[in-house]
């Protein structure tokens, strides 16, 4: 994979390049968030890792003007915070997945390949139909089709809407949300797949539809009338 790290910690920085390179992995290292949202909009990268706190320009904004920008390259966001509400602010900027520091070499690199895989996933079946809307997977934008007009969705609102519609009809749990959009095996134990949720509906409801239906004690269903 061509990987963009982003990286201030010199000892920190190596080490990671030095890990992926030996899988096999063509690594940018850069220290600079000024610097890394340009190289960012510059050259196409398959997934980049970015670290938060950034001289310059910290990671945070990076993200937020990549996206900005359109560009969807995946992006595991690197942390030495552990409050969640710090986390969930970094997943609604636009990451694919948070990992906090210290962490193992090897997790790392097993969530990158995860959230290229669901991204290729995505670019395999672009565009999902139901209930009046139209889900661009690539473009990360949902279409109401009858009146020709769209929005943007971040990353996880678009991972949780293709999951709903793709199981239109039937429930989607909590659980499957989790390991399916946030790639865990486990409950966080917090409000984070509510939190994403209404501001999903909050999205689809200035189309004036509320296709998402809430099951309590089941979880959520897209309803196709």
């Amino acid at each position: 994979m061509q990987i963009l790290l982003v990286e201030d910690d010199p000892e920190t920085g190596g080490a990671i390049k030095r890990h992926l390179v030996r899988a096999g992995h063509d690594v940018r290292l850069i220290a600079d968030g000024h610097a890394a949202a340009v190289a960012g909009a510059a050259r196409r990268f398959d997934v980049a890792i970015l670290d938060r706190a950034l001289p310059s320009r910290d990671g945070l904004t990076v993200l937020q003007s990549w996206r900005a920008a359109g560009l969807t390259v995946p992006v595991l966001l690197l942390t030495g915070m552990t409050r969640v509400e710090e986390r969930i602010e970094g997943l609604t900027a636009g990451a694919d997945d948070y990992l906090s520091k210290p962490f193992d070499l090897g997790e790392l690199e097993a969530r990158l390949v995860a959230i290229t895989r669901r991204r290729s996933v995505e670019t395999a079946t672009p565009r999902l139909c139901a209930g009046g809307l139209e889900l661009d997977l690539v473009q990360r934008s949902v279409i109401a089709v009858d009146q020709n007009r769209s929005v943007k969705l971040l990353p996880r609102e678009c991972g949780m809407l293709a999951l709903l519609i793709r199981n239109s009809g039937t429930i989607v749990t909590r659980k499957m949300l989790i390991e399916a959009v946030w790639g865990y095996a486990f409950d966080p134990g917090t409000n984070i797949v509510e939190s994403h949720m209404c501001r999903l509906r909050t999205k689809l409801a200035g189309f004036g539809l509320e296709p998402i239906e809430t099951l309590r004690g089941l979880g959520y269903r897209f309803a196709v009338s």
